[in-house]
């Protein structure tokens, strides 16, 4: 069973993730506490510019922070977080921070996600049907980002900001993708971002799918569609947007509050 999951995992990873395991070294901040901690600079733009790296950080949960993990974070002075986590899943696992960290918790839409959950283990197929559901659901879009894009522009030059749900997938992955695209970095770099979760996460998602398994009883590839960061998830999210708003940049517009000005205020302080 174990070799087999791990042989579907690596197949996906091999197949979607090249470009980002060649700068990994680089990109990926290891941390004994927090799997799938990454910088999101050097990312090309449409125009040839590049993300400043050092500015902006993805994550999955970061509440078993070690003591050596946090000398990390200050060295790297990041003295901003943002948890798109519910309010029941912060509770009871509280971030791990520094003193004096500026931190923002953004729960729009994820309170149900535990009640979900528990209704997965009724599922013999149908994994990426649940998923999609969840990218397709715009309703809570502006309420969980718009917070999250106002730390952006306010950021002060000399600190930077890391952004995170519980697996780093899902709500931080639309989170990064709003944000690169933002800068005008193309579709397919910011798929390479989503989907390179299932190299950062690889090992962690062996160990969270064999319990799924095992003690909640999910179908096996019912949980392997819940923890993989597929194109099709990303693309269902952007096609949902692209119905409602017109296009990517009036959602950002009109449901984030990002103004021409805005816009620009973000590429100047995160594009090189």
């Amino acid at each position: 069973m174990k070799k087999y999951i791990i042989l579907l995992l690596t197949f996906t990873i091999v197949n979607s993730t090249y470009a980002q395991i060649a700068d990994s070294l680089q990109r990926h901040v290891i941390l004994q506490g927090a799997a799938n901690f990454r910088d999101l600079g050097g990312y090309k733009t449409k125009d040839g510019r590049k993300v400043k790296w050092g500015k902006v950080y993805r994550s999955a949960d970061i509440s078993k922070l070690t003591d050596a993990d946090l000398l990390v974070l200050k060295n790297r002075r990041i003295t901003y977080d943002v948890d798109f986590r519910g309010h029941q899943e912060s509770q009871q696992a509280p971030d791990r921070l520094n003193p004096n960290t500026d931190y923002i918790l953004c729960p729009a839409g994820s309170d149900s996600l535990n009640t979900r959950m528990k209704e997965i283990a009724n599922h013999k197929t149908g994994g990426d049907s649940i998923i999609t559901s969840f990218y397709t659901n715009t309703k809570y879009l502006a309420d969980r980002y718009k917070p999250f894009f106002n730390k952006l522009l306010t950021l002060p030059d000399d600190q930077s900001l890391v952004f995170h749900c519980t697996a780093g997938k899902d709500r931080t992955g639309i989170g990064a993708a709003l944000f690169l695209y933002s800068l005008g970095v193309p579709y397919n770099t910011i798929i390479d971002d989503y989907t390179a979760t299932n190299y950062y996460r690889q090992a962690e998602n062996v160990k969270v799918m064999n319990g799924m398994v095992q003690y909640m009883h999910v179908n096996e590839n019912v949980a392997k569609a819940i923890l993989s960061a597929k194109k099709e998830y990303l693309d269902a999210a952007f096609m949902a947007i692209k119905q409602k708003y017109g296009s990517v940049d009036n959602f950002l517009k009109a449901e984030l509050g990002l103004t021409d000005q805005q816009r620009h205020t973000l590429w100047n302080k995160y594009l090189e």
